[in-house]
């Protein structure tokens, strides 16, 4: 039996970027640490100057705007489909994510990011992404208490 020279594994880790100026995006940041992970996701926040070093030619003023996934390959994951492949990493929500996948669950991908963000949005206030985090004033807090 030979070995193959390819891994079967689509991906071996996932660098999510999150908005660390986002009480939501962190709380979730927080939430996906604590899930048991089948994939290992690295949670960097999105324009900082880690995420521009990693990912020199992603543009940056998206990631504050939609949540983006990185996957070990260079794949690229934005919006719903982020959301699927961060859940595909989780032990108990990959079969959630299988069926997020379908065509019977984007819908309700779609609408759960579109949700997320206007609350987002509201939290933010007008011209909220329009920061940039080169100056390193988007460091991650802590977990709530």
């Amino acid at each position: 039996m030979s070995t193959p020279t390819h891994p079967t594994t689509p991906v071996g880790r996932l660098t999510v970027l999150y908005d660390a100026d986002c009480p939501l995006c962190v709380h979730l940041r927080h939430w996906l640490l604590r899930q048991r992970q089948l994939v290992p996701l690295y949670l960097v926040p999105a324009g900082s100057q880690q995420a521009r070093l990693l990912f020199p030619a992603l543009d940056h003023a998206a990631t504050l705007r939609e949540i983006t996934v990185v996957g070990d390959r260079g794949q690229v994951y934005r919006e719903a489909s982020a959301w699927i492949v961060c859940l595909w990493a989780l032990a108990e929500h990959r079969p959630k994510a299988h069926w997020l996948a379908t065509p019977a669950g984007q819908p309700f991908a779609r609408v759960t990011v579109l949700a997320a963000a206007k609350w987002r949005e509201a939290l933010k206030g007008p011209g909220a992404d329009d920061r940039s985090c080169e100056d390193g004033h988007c460091e991650v807090p802590g977990p709530p208490g």
